[in-house]
């Protein structure tokens, strides 16, 4: 069995996301700032009416804050049942992975990008962290209701 991912960066890091989430990729445009959300949350943007939050993913994955410039993109993903945008440097392309080819996470004890990866694939010789959506989200919903 195989399955098909957008592979994108942030800076020298390559991950990967479940095609079957994404709902588009779009130019980056500013986020309205939100009071009292946590530092991750840049804000939200207007889609077409929707009011859709944006996420600082260097930040979510503690690598540092996002300095968007006009090069940065949105991807607007599908997490359960509400539409998110994740900041990210650049969409490079779409791959895919059979599945014995997905290795898991070394255990190296419990860091914050572990938490939000599914698993590691090498791709043409670069390794991409398969990032888990479902995971990025509610663990910034537990971590406000604490």
């Amino acid at each position: 069995m195989s399955r098909q991912l957008i592979t994108f960066q942030l800076g020298d890091q390559y991950l990967g996301v479940d095609i079957m989430a994404i709902r588009e990729i779009r130019a980056w445009s500013p986020a309205t700032p939100l009071p009292n959300v946590p530092s991750h949350v840049r804000g939200v943007v207007n889609l077409r009416g929707v009011v859709l939050p944006v996420l600082d993913l260097r930040h979510r994955l503690g690598w540092g804050m996002t300095d968007p410039t006009a090069r940065h993109v949105i991807i607007v993903v599908r997490i359960g049942e509400q539409l998110q945008g994740i900041i990210v440097d650049a969409v490079n392309d779409i791959v895919t992975v059979q599945t014995e080819d997905m290795q898991p996470l070394p255990d190296m004890g419990d860091t914050a990008a572990q938490q939000f990866l599914d698993g590691l694939a090498t791709i043409d010789q670069r390794l991409i962290l398969v990032l888990a959506l479902d995971r990025l989200v509610e663990r910034a919903a537990m971590a406000d209701a604490a």
